[in-house]
C-alpha cells in the first residue's frame, strides 16, 4: 500500500520539477485546431502538416527518434475525401455544411436536383440520382475508406421547418487509394534500465475537411491528448527516468486504428520490453472523472492507479471499463502488452462535429491528469 506521505512526496516531486503548463497546452491545442492544419485530415495537406509539426516538437525537446534514424514511420491506406464543392439545398433553402448537414463519409460525389420520396419519418430518397436525405438529432461525422453507390445527406432536424421534398446538390469527392501518412515517435532513454519501456501514445489525426470551406477542428479529439503527450515528453526530457519513455503519435485512428495496427505489426521497439502503455484520448475535460479501458484486464495496475488518485484527490472518480477496441491501445492489448486507454468525463459534449473547438475546451483537470500519470509511471518503475 502506498502511504499518504509517499504520495504527497511524489506530488511535490512532480510539481516542483516541472511547472504545470495549461497555457502551453492551450497553445498546442490552438495550433493543432487552426485552419492551417485543416482538421488534421486528408485535404489541404492537413495530416502531413501535423506530422511535420510533431516531429519538429520532439526534435526541439531533444528526444531521440524511436527508430534511431527518423521520427517518421510511413504507411498508407485508402480514404474517401471531399476536397471541393459542397453545396446542398433542401426545399429551396441553402444549408450550411457542418452546421446544418454533413455528407455521409462513404458518399460518392454528384451534381443533381429533384424531388424526394418519403420512406419513413427520417429518410427521403431520390431513386434517379441515388440521393438519400436523413434527418438527425445530432451531426456526427467520420471517415470511410471508399465511396459507395449513393450520396447521403444527413440533415439536422432543427435546421429545416418542413419535411424534405426537394433537393439540389453539388458535391465533389475523391477516393485516395494510397493515402500516405505517418506515425511520429520519439524516445527518452532510461538511466538505469534503458531496455525497459513505458509507452505513452495518442492519435493526432482527426476528420479533416468536408468541402473547401468547412473543417472539423478536433480539440478534445484529440488535440487534447497530443498536448498532454507533448507536455509529458517535455517533462521526461529534462527528468529522465530509470526506464526509457517512448512517445508515439498515431495517424489513422479515426479511419479504424490503422496507424497503431501498423506499428504493432512493424514495431520500432521490442514489444516484450514494454512494462506498460498508456493511451490518451479526449483529455480536455475531467469534471466527472476519468474512464480507464482495460481496468478489469489489468486489475493490479488499476488498483495502483486508484490508490494514487485516492491519496491525492485528483479526480472525483475513476471508472473501470473492460477490454474494448475503441482506440489505439487495442492492438497492443491483443499482443499481450499491459495497456490502459484513459479518457476524461464531463464538460463539453462536442464530438466529431464542427463544435469541438479550442475555445470551449475547459482543461479543468489537465494538471491532475498529468500528475496522476507521472505518479503512476513512477510507481511502475520502482525497483
Amino acid at each position: 500500500m502506498l502511504t499518504r506521505t509517499l504520495t504527497v512526496f511524489l506530488y511535490f516531486c512532480v510539481t516542483l520539477s516541472f511547472a504545470q503548463d495549461v497555457a502551453g497546452a492551450r497553445k498546442t491545442i490552438d495550433t493543432l485546431t487552426s485552419e492551417y492544419f485543416w482538421g488534421r485530415g486528408y485535404t489541404n495537406n492537413g495530416l502531413q502538416k501535423a506530422s511535420e509539426y510533431l516531429a519538429a516538437e520532439f526534435k526541439h525537446y531533444g528526444l531521440k527518434p524511436l527508430s534511431g534514424k527518423s521520427y517518421v514511420q510511413e504507411f498508407s491506406y485508402p480514404v474517401n475525401t471531399f476536397p471541393g464543392k459542397m453545396d446542398v439545398s433542401i426545399n429551396g433553402t441553402e444549408l450550411i455544411p457542418g452546421q446544418d448537414y454533413i455528407v455521409s463519409p462513404d458518399s460518392r460525389g454528384t451534381k443533381a436536383k429533384g424531388t424526394l420520396l418519403e420512406q419513413d419519418s427520417a429518410h427521403f430518397i431520390n431513386a434517379e440520382s441515388t440521393v438519400v436525405v436523413s434527418l438527425e438529432n445530432k451531426l456526427t461525422w467520420s471517415v470511410a475508406s471508399k465511396a459507395e453507390g449513393y450520396t447521403g445527406i444527413q440533415v439536422l432536424r432543427s435546421s429545416i421547418k418542413e419535411k424534405p421534398s426537394s433537393f439540389k446538390v453539388n458535391i465533389e469527392n475523391k477516393v485516395l487509394n494510397h493515402f500516405t501518412t505517418a506515425n511520429i515517435s520519439a524516445l527518452v532513454p532510461g538511466t538505469r534500465k534503458p531496455d525497459s519501456l513505458i509507452v505513452i501514445t495518442a492519435h493526432y489525426d482527426h476528420l479533416g475537411g468536408m468541402g473547401n470551406e468547412t473543417f472539423f477542428p478536433g480539440a478534445n479529439d484529440n488535440a487534447s491528448g497530443i498536448a498532454l503527450l507533448l507536455n509529458l515528453a517535455r517533462y521526461y526530457a529534462v527528468n529522465p527516468q530509470p526506464y526509457s519513455i517512448a512517445f508515439i503519435c498515431f495517424a489513422g485512428e479515426e479511419a479504424g486504428l490503422i496507424g497503431s495496427k501498423y506499428f504493432s505489426e512493424n514495431p520500432l521497439i521490442n514489444l516484450s520490453n514494454v512494462r506498460f502503455l498508456l493511451n490518451l484520448d479526449l483529455a480536455g475535460t475531467g469534471d466527472e472523472g476519468i474512464t480507464v479501458v482495460n481496468a478489469s484486464v489489468f486489475s493490479k495496475e488499476f488498483s495502483l492507479l486508484k490508490e494514487i488518485n485516492a491519496a491525492n484527490n485528483y479526480f472525483v472518480q475513476i471508472k473501470s471499463r473492460g477490454k474494448a477496441a475503441n482506440s489505439d491501445h487495442y492492438w497492443f492489448t491483443e499482443k499481450g502488452i499491459p495497456s490502459f486507454f484513459i479518457y476524461t468525463l464531463g464538460g463539453i459534449k462536442a464530438y466529431h462535429d464542427v463544435y469541438d473547438v479550442a475555445d470551449t475546451l475547459p482543461l479543468t483537470e489537465y494538471n491532475d491528469l498529468f500528475r496522476l500519470i507521472a505518479d503512476f509511471n513512477h510507481q511502475l518503475m520502482k525497483p
